[in-house]
């Protein structure tokens, strides 16, 4: 037959006195008052029929068997303490990892993020940025953001949104350049990102023309290339839903009505054969929903009342 334990909240007491040598920093901790501590102290002496402390003019110490004591119980309370924290969810945010590209989190992940957050202020977002795929065997990332064809034999993959290309330039080049048909685009620069950089190779062969690039600029992300269209650099060749704000807004003008549908897409996607969280749900299920409120938004240059965009499907 087991013995019974002593009665919690004197050994409570105890603990606390006995770990800060004081029992009127025991009482702080415990936020009851110095005698509250004491008498709790005595029933626990009482009910042992030891005494535990010596009451000193300046203290407390601990007595031969109240040493014994406590070596035994800081340990348990330590582990109730640790394994309480790690069963209770009371004020625990889940924790969501996830990889995207630069562009997609500058220019439409991060601006609407604060939305989730609203809808689950119980689950936090980590957002770490990478051209480089997922590496999902470090247990670092949840879940990825990537582009292409949804054909990876390794990864589940839930299309979000078609990619569409359309080419942009600042209101001030249209007007000094006044591009009006796709050799117009022989006498500005073309801004290219190296992170996408066949898209105007595919929207050039899509209209079936050639344009010299001579002037042509480099940069490492599309969101720095569309940043250089910004300020008249040249004309960048963008990801439609990631430039709509500027079009909606007449910072950028579309010189051409049409879009480019590439065949690929943006995906979320993580490991086969790992089953998705409840966090991952909820993210993708909230993605869905913005994505399929989006309004398309692609005025031709200097026009006003322009018909919506048409969408050209790639060859390829």
């Amino acid at each position: 037959m087991s013995h019974p334990l002593p009665p919690l909240n004197p050994l409570r007491a105890f603990e606390v006195a006995a770990r800060l040598c004081s029992l009127t920093k025991a009482a702080e901790e415990l936020h009851v008052s110095q005698v509250a501590v004491s008498r709790q102290v005595k029933v626990l002496e009482d009910y042992m029929g030891v005494v535990l402390f010596y009451r000193q003019h300046r203290g407390i110490e601990l007595t031969r068997e109240g040493l014994e004591l406590y070596r035994g119980v800081k340990n348990a309370f330590k582990e109730i303490s640790d394994a309480s924290r790690r069963v209770s969810r009371r004020g625990r945010k889940d924790v969501l990892s996830i990889q995207s590209y630069t562009t997609f989190s500058q220019r439409w992940l991060i601006p609407r993020l604060a939305d989730f957050n609203a809808r689950n202020d119980l689950l936090e977002v980590k957002l770490s940025s990478s051209l480089k795929p997922a590496d999902f065997d470090s247990g670092n990332v949840d879940a990825a953001i990537r582009a292409g064809r949804g054909e990876w034999s390794d990864l589940h993959a839930e299309k979000l949104v078609d990619i569409e290309l359309i080419p942009v330039v600042s209101a001030a080049l249209q007007a000094s350049a006044g591009i009006k048909t796709v050799r117009d685009l022989s006498r500005v620069r073309l801004l290219h990102s190296m992170a996408r950089s066949s898209d105007w190779q595919h929207w050039l062969a899509a209209y079936g023309d050639t344009v010299e690039d001579k002037a042509s600029v480099q940069f490492e992300s599309s969101a720095l290339a569309y940043e250089a269209a910004s300020t008249g650099m040249g004309c960048a060749i963008a990801v439609k839903m990631f430039v709509e704000k500027q079009l909606e807004s007449g910072e950028f003008l579309a010189p051409f009505p049409e879009t480019l549908k590439t065949g690929e897409a943006y995906y979320l996607v993580w490991p086969k054969g790992t089953p998705p969280s409840d966090a991952l749900l909820r993210f993708l299920e909230w993605m869905r929903g913005v994505m399929q409120t989006q309004t398309p938004a692609a005025p031709a240059a200097g026009e006003e009342g322009t018909p919506p965009a048409r969408v050209l499907d790639s060859l390829g």
